[in-house]
């Protein structure tokens, strides 16, 4: 039996032919039921990586195996009711009540222009329950703090009962209270067999619930594989190409950058 459930094998991908490779020989495989970071600075092609991985881009070269089938056998909906995406953020324009916005997420089960049915709801019902706002099922998306919209993105990821979840830099723009509580929410889900993969430029993000770490940098993997074996201070020192120290404080790992003509070490 096929241990890997989503492969990139040798990937190419650029998104103009005169433009140089945002992708570039890339491999990596991803395990069931592990929560990896992809980690790395800004521009290493991060957000570039989930969206072929969803089919909603196709490399040059290379190909994108989901259980060991090659991604672009499968349809739109069979990859939606494998794998559900949580962007960075997503412009709403209708006045969507919550339950109606997470119903969005049932449509990898219906047939063109079918509209959802009572199990449907039940599903979207569930999944606004787990990230808890179940409570303001009817008011309006556009009327919720950010941390909560972003709770809702990952409410309608939930309802297509994905296999794998993907998420671009989910922590990007919340306040700490709900970053905690999306990283809990995150880690609760491997508890119930949910692979998760998730994007992320910020080291201790990925160390606080990450059982597997990706390094990128210029399109490529250059570290992959456990966190305990990849969370260092020369890793993570040759993947942003500055000197960081990696430190030890109660149990959590910490990442303190060298400030430049100052001296000194200061937490990223």
């Amino acid at each position: 039996m096929n241990q890997t459930l989503l492969a990139f094998e040798d990937v190419c991908f650029r998104y103009m032919p005169e433009n140089g490779n945002v992708l570039d020989g890339f491999s990596l495989s991803i395990e069931p039921r592990t929560v990896t970071a992809i980690l790395g600075p800004n521009g290493v092609g991060k957000t570039t990586l989930l969206h072929l991985a969803l089919g909603w881009r196709k490399p040059q070269s290379g190909r994108v195996l989901l259980e060991g089938r090659p991604l672009s056998t499968f349809s739109h909906s069979e990859i939606g009711r494998q794998i559900g995406l949580v962007p960075q953020g997503e412009h709403i324009p209708y006045e969507y009540s919550l339950l109606e916005y997470v119903l969005l997420g049932r449509a990898p089960y219906l047939r063109p222009l079918e509209m959802p049915g009572e199990a449907d709801c039940v599903v979207a019902a569930d999944a606004l329950e787990t990230v808890g706002l179940s409570d303001k099922r009817a008011r309006p998306v556009t009327n919720l703090s950010g941390g909560e919209q972003q709770l809702v993105l990952v409410a309608r990821a939930l309802a297509q009962q994905p296999k794998m979840l993907l998420l671009d830099e989910p922590t990007a723009h919340l306040d700490l209270s709900n970053k905690i509580r999306l990283l809990d929410l995150l880690q609760d889900l491997t508890f119930k067999g949910v692979t998760i993969v998730f994007s992320t430029h910020d080291p201790e993000v990925a160390a606080s619930i990450a059982t597997h770490l990706v390094l990128m940098r210029a399109g490529k993997v250059l570290r992959a594989g456990p966190m305990v074996e990849e969370f260092t201070t020369e890793k993570l020192s040759e993947a942003y190409g500055i000197p960081v120290e990696v430190r030890e404080l109660e149990g959590r790992r910490i990442v303190l950058w060298k400030k430049g003509r100052m001296g000194g070490l200061s937490n990223v």
